[in-house]
């Protein structure tokens, strides 16, 4: 009943949090910092259980949302970033809720090594890292779009508003690098870890399913966009569609992959 009251307190304070004024940036930040210690309470009781933890597409997509929502929080306290706090909240007060709907399955830690616990610990912090590029990557492709809209369209919407209160088209890509630079290279310590882990488990160092196989085509993605930025000047549209096509990618290597077997064949952890 507690855990029920949390999921829903967090819901609330997330949806209430999205919709209040810009320009009430403290009460923002509080009302924010709120939710997300709460959403922390209910992702405990989510993941946590006696000599196990609770994996599932659910509960992934709730942490990585919750880490998404802190890295929000602590970016916007430089910058003002209120386009995307209009973005992240709602789908993390839908993401709070949704464990309570799939709650996945149990994975038991006694024949488990520490690695396998820090694997994952690793894999969320870069899904959500890169989340939260990809959600920046957005805002960018509404920034630049809006630059170029008519003057009567300027002040359309609330939502529109908002995006034209964002940083400088130059100092969101700096942004937008520096979240990606993070999540590749928790994304490449994920990749190691999971080698390692699948040696220990399994007897060889890497298992060619679905799910590595999207993480290892995401990971080059975004390798290639560090490489071609550094060496070649890459920006703009290119930058764009290519932290895109790698977040989606790595969206399908667990999340959407995960949902498929969960939720349309029923079928638990393999």
């Amino acid at each position: 009943m507690m855990q029920t009251y949390f999921v829903f307190l967090a819901a609330l304070l997330y949806a209430i949090c999205a919709f209040l004024p810009s320009n009430r940036r403290t009460l923002v930040s509080a009302v924010t910092a709120i939710a997300w210690l709460t959403h922390a309470a209910v992702l405990w009781g989510d993941l946590i259980a006696p000599g196990a933890l609770r994996l599932g597409f659910a509960i992934m997509l709730s942490s990585t949302l919750w880490v998404s929502v802190g890295i929000y929080w602590f970016e916007n306290r430089n910058f003002s970033l209120d386009g995307l706090r209009v973005m992240v909240l709602p789908c993390a007060a839908v993401a709070v809720i949704l464990p309570a709907l799939f709650p996945g399955s149990l994975v038991f830690l006694e024949d488990k090594s520490l690695l396998f616990s820090w694997h994952i610990v690793i894999a969320m912090l870069a899904y959500s890292t890169l989340t939260i590029a990809a959600f920046h990557a957005v805002l960018m492709a509404l920034q630049e779009t809006r630059l170029h809209a008519y003057p009567a369209a300027s002040k359309s919407s609330r939502f529109a508003a908002a995006i034209d209160r964002l940083p400088a088209l130059l100092t969101m890509e700096k942004l937008l690098f520096r979240l990606i630079a993070f999540g590749f290279a928790l994304l490449t310590l994920t990749v190691l870890s999971g080698v390692f882990f699948s040696e220990h488990l399994f007897g060889k160092a890497f298992k060619w399913d679905h799910k590595n196989v999207f993480t290892m085509l995401s990971w080059a993605l975004f390798g290639l966009l560090l490489a071609g930025r550094t060496w070649r000047g890459w920006r703009g549209k290119t930058a764009l569609t290519f932290t895109l096509s790698g977040f989606a990618t790595l969206f399908l290597a667990y999340i959407g992959s995960r949902f498929v077997f969960e939720v349309i064949l029923h079928r638990g952890l393999s």
